[in-house]
């Protein structure tokens, strides 16, 4: 008998490239997409926590029997969570409290403590950055992940996402577009690619106010608005996102995001979530903007299931005035 994983930690990683016929279609590109959805814990952010601990231990960062602490919107607590759970370690997580209540019940079920956060600014001393930080610093024997500015977080990516995109497409692609919450997704793999080859074009898609849309296309991290979608969207600069190679930016709507969810769905049947379809609004438009023929890559992060309360309730989007209104890409032209 032959072993080709050990456990969930032998498992992260290597997802398939799939691609999306009806979107291929419609732009006369390969339309493709990373299917992150389908790691052991669910998410692309299994990558991370997986390396964030592994670099942790190296350093001497985290002893046995030790806690792993971390602010998250979720997917990254859950690939803590169950890394903390094959390695024998404790974890707890600080999580905004306006988030999905399937990821904050996963959470606990997992065997995390969770701290429900208000929801306010990164200024604000109650914001989920600073109260695992707090955290961290009152445990014993505690690692405080810091997904945000640990350089592991985008080193996963770099070793990993974008060496498996650039083999799956034998090098032929033409573009790739992500969102960015912490930065390391999109930090590592631009990175790798434009080491491949710097004609690849790497661009941004940015939910309604987060700053970074501004930031790449001015340099100021100015911002309007709000948006439904969860773990991505910021108004810092980020030491992983600083590691990003990127060529411009794309601002994408909770409209466009809801549509696009449910049209993969039923189209698809591609069951994602808010920032998948906004990865995929960004593919779209950067398949339009390079023009027929090419090849552009983005990255389905997780699976709808985490916000079906939400995201797929017809009463919760009928309060946002969020009901998706047509059937086909046409949603896409407003």
């Amino acid at each position: 008998m032959t072993v080709l994983a050990v456990g969930f930690c032998g498992t992260v990683g290597h997802t398939p490239l799939i691609e999306i016929p009806s979107l291929s279609a419609a732009t006369g590109c390969r339309i493709l997409g990373k299917a992150e959805f389908l790691n052991p814990g669910g998410s692309v952010k299994d990558r991370a926590a997986l390396f964030m601990v592994l670099a942790a231990e190296a350093a001497g960062k985290l002893a046995p029997g030790g806690t792993i602490v971390e602010g998250t919107a979720g997917n990254t607590g859950i690939g803590l969570a169950l890394v903390a759970a094959a390695r024998g370690y404790r974890c707890e997580i600080a999580m905004p409290e306006n988030q999905s209540p399937e990821k904050i019940e996963l959470l606990r079920a997992l065997g995390a403590n969770v701290r429900l956060t208000p929801a306010v600014p990164f200024s604000n001393p109650d914001n989920y950055y600073h109260v695992a930080r707090r955290i961290a610093e009152e445990l014993p024997n505690a690692f405080w992940a810091d997904q945000f500015e640990n350089p592991a977080n985008a080193e996963a990516h770099y070793q990993t996402t974008g060496p498996e995109l650039w083999q799956q497409t034998q090098g032929e692609l033409a573009g790739v577009v992500m969102a960015a919450g912490t930065g390391g997704t999109i930090g590592g793999v631009t990175a790798y690619l434009k080491e491949q080859n710097p004609h690849i074009a790497t661009y941004l898609i940015d939910p309604q106010g987060s700053g970074l849309y501004n930031y790449v296309t001015t340099g100021s991290f100015a911002a309007e608005g709000s948006s439904i979608t969860e773990g991505i969207g910021i108004r810092r600069l980020t030491a992983n996102f600083a590691r990003a190679r990127l060529d411009g930016a794309f601002q994408g709507s909770d409209r466009e995001v809801v549509a696009m969810a449910h049209y993969l769905l039923h189209h698809e049947g591609l069951f994602v979530g808010s920032s998948a379809a906004l990865n995929v609004v960004g593919a779209v438009r950067l398949a339009q903007q390079l023009g027929p023929g090419k090849t552009v890559v983005t990255i389905l992060c997780d699976g709808g299931n985490r916000y079906q309360s939400r995201l797929f309730s017809a009463s919760w989007l009928a309060e946002k005035g969020l009901q998706p209104t047509t059937t086909d890409l046409s949603f896409l032209a407003s």
